[in-house]
């Protein structure tokens, strides 16, 4: 998951271009226009494009983190500011960056930068709009936070390459107190008004910033995440070995007098924070919760698909499922009714990889070598690729007892990093040899990866639509990219398609838990126990799934929604074409715009359906 995510900090960090539930398209524009209306209409589609990527660029260098994940090293020494000037900040150029757009005469723009004005103006008045939610979220948890940001930001995503880089590394350890005074007075206003994160989630919070300042130079221990990563990163420069020992002398100063005071704070900040929370877990406890929660499902899913018919939605596909599992249950000659069968697919040690360091390496490599099978054949289904390399890493160590099960980090355009399939191997038991296969495709080749590197190398589109994202789309996409590989031959294994089954299964219970969590106030206990009652997973699967639809409401009904809704506008557009449809123009149309919500990409689908009907 992009969370971020596999939410990517980009989506994370250019809020005034990100988010929004929907957005209407318009028709093309005449094809019996006169010179002089191409001629207005070439010049207005310049104008907006231009206006386009100075909005983009205008967000992107109010945000030091934004630019480093582009590659732009400008404020490579800076932390984003956070709080309420910034906010303040964020909102007034949203709005001017609205007033800006609304000069541009819609009536003369071409038909792409008509669509990207359109999903431009939407976001734009989306998060005008959601402006009166901003405290709604929990800014630390076992999922994202930023008392965990900076260290995972500063490994994964600052490179050092010169002196330069590395001196800006150095400073950002040193700027480390002034974000976290910034991130306590987040809490606190939120505090304020009532907005605390459930008592579950303070212990992670507690653990992952204890883990930080673990280890040399903060303690006799081995080398702490961070002296490691500035260490190697330092060792690696071409420069005399006095100047790597200036740079790390600078580096482990910063580390002692600044990095580990400011967790030491933090940690009793987030230690009194504890002694508020309680354990009531869905957002119906906050003020206003109901709207909230409705706000966010519209935006998550770029639908207007009320909790209720979502909550019936996934029970109808669980039972639909179950039914399907009995197939191979009896393909594979199992004598016992379903519950036993889970039970047997969860427990039977034949299914999991030893927990030891031999067990994780071959995981990481046999889920390469799946990825690797798949990009041998994605000319089957592609016309197009992306040019960006990927790669298949473990969670880091400080994190990975709180973060999730999988999730998937961008390239960088200029392919100075390559995009990264993450597993989380902390727990063996909750990675199953069977669901190897769909997550690594989920994540990998032909989900995340495919989508996203291809939207970041897409010509012709402003970058705002390159780096945007609408969860429904991406995350509708990396489940269908799941499903799809069975249909050329792949999961050959019965029990490998029992775990297809099984992650499509996950994604369905996640709108009935979802909305039982938010709108029927299901506890966190009844909701694990769903988990484990209709699913193969391990416990403390449900365990991480639970807490995650908890401070993270609404995301995870994305998947599903967004995959039946590319399933429909597949056997829409086959129904309608019949043999003219080609998969692999199927697949190139649904990529070659960008992210977009739901009901314009059903626009887009009919438009491209009609034009190959009236060829």
């Amino acid at each position: 998951m992009p969370i971020k995510t596999k939410t990517s900090l980009i989506a994370l960090a250019l809020t005034t271009l990100i988010g929004g539930c929907g957005a209407s398209s318009t028709s093309s524009p005449s094809v019996s226009q006169t010179p002089a209306t191409v001629q207005a209409a070439i010049s207005e589609s310049e104008r907006a494009n231009t206006l386009f990527e100075t909005l983009f660029m205008e967000n992107v260098m109010a945000s030091p983190t934004s630019q480093t994940e582009l590659g732009i090293k400008k404020d490579y020494g800076k932390w984003d500011e956070r709080g309420e000037a910034a906010d303040a900040e964020n909102l007034a150029r949203t709005q001017r960056h609205l007033e800006q757009l609304m000069l541009i005469d819609e009536s003369k723009l071409d038909s792409q930068t008509r669509l990207s004005y359109s999903l431009l103006k939407q976001k734009l008045k989306n998060n005008i709009k959601d402006n009166q939610w901003r405290y709604y979220t929990y800014p630390v948890n076992q999922m994202y936070g930023g008392h965990s940001m900076l260290a995972s930001f500063l490994i994964n995503q600052h490179q050092v390459g010169s002196v330069e880089d590395a001196n800006a590394y150095i400073s950002r350890l040193n700027g480390i107190p002034k974000y976290l005074e910034q991130l306590e007075a987040d809490l606190d206003i939120r505090a304020q008004k009532g907005i605390i994160a459930p008592k579950f989630v303070f212990p992670h919070v507690l653990s992952d910033s204890k883990n930080i300042i673990s280890g040399a130079p903060f303690d006799s221990g081995a080398d702490s995440a961070l002296w490691a990563d500035i260490k190697g990163k330092v060792n690696s420069l071409a420069v005399s070995d006095s100047k790597k020992e200036a740079l790390l002398t600078d580096a482990k100063q910063a580390l002692i007098t600044q990095v580990q005071p400011a967790y030491n704070k933090l940690i009793a900040f987030i230690t009194q924070l504890e002694t508020k929370a309680d354990t009531r877990d869905g957002v119906w406890k906050l003020p206003q919760g109901e709207q909230f929660y409705n706000r966010k499902l519209a935006t998550t899913t770029t639908t207007n698909m009320t909790a209720e018919q979502i909550h019936e939605l996934g029970l109808a596909e669980v039972a639909r499922i179950h039914q399907e599992m009995r197939g191979i249950m009896n393909k594979v000659g199992f004598k016992g009714d379903l519950p036993a069968f889970l039970k047997f697919m969860r427990e039977d040690k034949q299914f999991y990889y030893p927990a030891t360091d031999e067990g994780r390496d071959a995981y990481l490599n046999d889920a390469t070598a799946l990825i690797d099978t798949m990009s041998s054949r994605l000319d089957e289904v592609f016309n197009v690729k992306p040019k960006a390399p990927m790669i298949v890493k473990r969670v880091e160590a400080f994190r990975e007892k709180s973060a999730g099960k999988a999730f998937y980090n961008q390239p960088t355009p200029d392919g100075s990093r390559p995009g990264t399939y993450y597993a989380n191997l902390y727990d063996m038991d909750a990675m199953p040899k069977y669901q190897m296969e769909a997550l690594a495709y989920h994540e990998g080749t032909p989900g995340h990866h495919m989508q996203i590197a291809i939207a970041q190398e897409l010509e012709g589109i402003p970058k705002f639509r390159k780096f945007g994202g609408y969860t429904a789309y991406i995350e509708g996409w990396g489940l269908y990219s799941e499903f799809f590989p069975k249909e050329m031959g792949l999961y050959s294994d019965p029990y490998s398609d029992f775990g297809r089954l099984a992650m499509e299964l996950w994604r369905s219970c996640r709108l009935v838990v979802d909305t039982g969590i938010h709108a029927k106030k299901w506890t966190r206990e009844e909701s694990i126990n769903y988990y484990v009652e209709n699913t193969p997973n391990a416990k403390s699967d449900a365990v991480k799934m639970v807490e995650r639809h908890i401070v993270m409401p609404s995301q995870a009904t994305a998947y599903k929604i967004g995959m039946l809704k590319i399933l429909e506008l597949r056997e829409k557009a086959k129904d309608a074409l019949g043999s003219k449809f080609d998969i692999r123009e199927f697949h190139t149309l649904i990529l070659e715009n960008g992210p977009l919500p739901l009901d314009v990409l059903e626009i887009q689908v009919d438009e491209w359906v009609s034009g190959i009907r009236n060829s």
